[in-house]
Formats: structure tokens, C-alpha cells, sequence
């Protein structure tokens, strides 16, 4: 097990082939309260770092068996600690190319100890500066989350399927985003943003969200106004995600041909957002058994699909889903239960998917 090092007693590898300088700047270094190790070459310092933490890496560029610059890309690629290089060889290296390999500082020698003390400590104090503005920034990335999560959860109360469903919501829409070729930071924003698709359900009455049978229609015109509810609840925040689920909260049951609600928007005018979350939601809702229906059988749901193809689904996005069908329906069974099984007797009508 790698060995920690003490927070009150900063760690710096030195790694020189000549023994002197070694030998001088390591106790130049201790003198400042550093603990420090020692290292000939680059090969030396990897297995010494693959066992101790270390802050600092003061390394040679010009030593055998493994040069500065290796080793720089080595620490970069498997290692939690800063390195600084070292050279008295000028001539050899470029500034440039010592910073693109990852080096955070550049010494030439001959070096006074006193400059080096001064410039290990600086680099020490941008390191630590570095690591509690990551930690503060996860910690409040975290907080955000949580609170998204505990507005979502407000909604659960009040529908025992909500839980589930909002999880793989988000699976769904991040699956759809990635296989779209959406670049990572909009995928983590659908992913966030899907699972506040239906917040504003949290305006409609209990007698009519949870009523074990089909709505009638003057209770489906009062489900209707939950995408409007919801886009107020998220509306005018400075956060991207929150953005992001006002504008899913909104078109999330707009439809391709124009004939979806709240707004009645059509083909692009309708936001990749909330084309996404729209067929998540549709895919979710046939496959999920509810008081008043069964899930639909697999091969039920793709003749949907294919036959809802720019009616109710943007066409590209259907194309995508359907082609990797069979991965939507392993995250179905992965988080919710058994689909019905193919082939087994089913009835359905046109009005089970005109109301979704």
C-alpha cells in the first residue's frame, strides 16, 4: 500500500544521477521541513513514487536508463504529484517543450539552494492552492446536485413510480445524447436535467396524479398544464443545468408533427433537450406497468416507435434509438423489473400512445 505522506510535512522526490547534487539540495530541503527522497534516474523515481506520495518531483532531464522529460510524461500520466525539471544543458531543450510535457517549473543549473527552496515552496503553494479550489468546487458541485436530487425528490412523494422512473430517465436521455456524438458536458447536463422533466407535476391535485385509472379528459387538459408548472419552478436560473431543465420541463411532450402540448411546436423548433427526454419518457412510459395498463411487449414498443417516426419522434433520434433498441431495453430490465415477455397475448389501441 502507497504510503501517505504528512499534510504538516510537505514530500519532494529528488532525481539526479550526480550524487552532490543530490546530496545538497537534499539537505537544503529538509533545512525548510520538506522529507525528502532521493533517486538516480527516472526509473528509480517511478518505483519510488508507485510506493510513496509525494508532492514534488525535482528532476534532471539528462540522466540514463530514463531521461527528465520520460519521466515527466510518467508522473502526468499515473501520478499525484507536481514535477519541476532541472537541466544544466541548455542547448538540448526548449522551454516550450519542458511545459507541454507537463513540468510546472524549469531551473537551470548551476542553482543556488536558496532559489531552489524558493521555487519548490512556490510550486508547493500553487499545488495546495490548486487542491482546495478542486475540493471546494466538487463540494459545491456535490451540494448542487444533492439539491437538484432533493427537488426531484419533492416529486416522488407524491408518485411511488417517480423513483425509479427518474433514474432511468436520466440513463435513457444520457444514452440517447452520447450515441447522438453530444459532446460530454451536454450529456452531464441532460443526464441532470432529465430527471426534472416532470417537477412540475408537483402542481396537479393528488385525486388526478394519482388516480388508478385512465384520466378523463378534463383531467388529462389539468395534466397537461404540469410542463408549464414546472418551467416556472426553473425558470430565470443562472445555472446551466437548471437551464437546461426549465427548457426539458417545457417541450418534453411537444411532438415532431406540431401536435404536441404545452406549445405546439414542431421539428427543430422543438429543443434537443426535450426531444431526447420526450422519447425517454415515451420509451419508459410503454415499458413500465401501471395500475391501469401492462407494459408493452418488446417488439410492440419498436413497431411504435418506427410507426411514430416524425409524428411524434424527431427522425434522426429515432433512427439512433431504434438501432440500439435492444441496449434501451437492457437499462429497462436493469433498473425496474421484467418487460412482458415476447410473444405473449397483448392488446393495445392508438389512444395508449396519443396520450403519453
Amino acid at each position: 500500500m502507497k504510503k501517505t505522506s504528512d499534510q504538516s510535512c510537505p514530500s519532494l522526490l529528488i532525481v539526479d544521477d550526480e550524487e552532490a547534487i543530490r546530496a545538497i539540495l537534499k539537505r537544503a530541503m529538509e533545512k525548510q521541513g520538506f522529507q525528502c527522497l532521493v533517486a538516480t534516474n527516472g526509473v528509480e523515481a517511478l518505483e519510488i513514487l508507485a510506493a510513496e506520495s509525494v508532492d514534488v518531483v525535482l528532476t534532471d532531464l539528462d540522466m540514463p536508463e530514463m531521461g527528465g522529460l520520460e519521466l515527466v510524461r510518467k508522473i502526468r500520466e499515473g501520478f499525484d504529484a507536481d514535477p519541476m525539471v532541472m537541466t544544466g544543458h541548455i542547448d538540448e531543450f526548449n522551454y516550450e517543450q519542458i511545459i507541454k510535457t507537463g513540468a510546472v517549473d524549469f531551473i537551470l543549473k548551476p542553482m543556488a539552494p536558496g532559489e531552489v527552496v524558493l521555487r519548490v515552496k512556490r510550486v508547493l503553494r500553487e499545488r495546495r492552492l490548486f487542491k482546495a479550489l478542486s475540493q471546494a468546487h466538487n463540494e459545491l458541485k456535490a451540494s448542487y446536485l444533492d439539491t437538484i436530487n432533493r427537488l426531484v425528490t419533492a416529486a416522488e412523494y407524491r408518485d411511488e413510480e417517480t423513483g425509479d422512473h427518474i433514474v432511468r430517465m436520466s440513463t435513457y436521455s444520457e444514452m440517447l445524447a452520447e450515441k447522438r456524438g453530444m459532446d460530454g458536458a451536454w450529456v452531464d447536463r441532460i443526464r441532470y436535467a432529465a430527471a426534472m422533466h416532470d417537477i412540475g407535476k408537483i402542481g396537479i391535485p393528488d385525486h388526478i396524479l394519482m388516480k388508478p385509472s385512465k384520466l378523463t379528459p378534463e383531467e388529462f387538459q389539468v395534466i397537461q398544464t404540469h410542463p408549464v408548472i414546472g418551467a416556472r419552478i426553473l425558470t430565470n436560473s443562472k445555472s446551466e443545468v437548471l437551464r437546461v431543465g426549465q427548457q426539458v420541463a417545457i417541450s418534453h411532450h411537444e411532438k415532431w408533427d406540431g401536435t404536441g402540448y404545452p406549445q405546439g411546436l414542431s421539428g427543430e423548433r422543438i429543443p434537443l433537450s426535450g426531444r431526447i427526454v420526450g422519447m425517454a419518457d415515451v420509451f419508459d412510459a410503454l415499458s413500465t406497468r401501471r395500475p391501469y395498463k401492462d407494459p408493452y411487449p418488446p417488439e410492440v414498443i419498436y413497431n411504435i416507435f418506427e410507426k411514430e417516426r416524425e409524428k411524434h419522434f424527431d427522425p434522426e433520434l429515432t433512427d439512433i434509438f431504434l438501432e440500439n433498441f435492444d441496449s434501451f431495453l437492457a437499462v429497462r430490465r436493469s433498473k425496474g423489473g421484467e418487460l412482458r415477455a415476447k410473444g405473449e397475448a397483448f392488446s393495445w389501441s392508438e389512444r395508449d400512445i396519443s396520450s403519453i
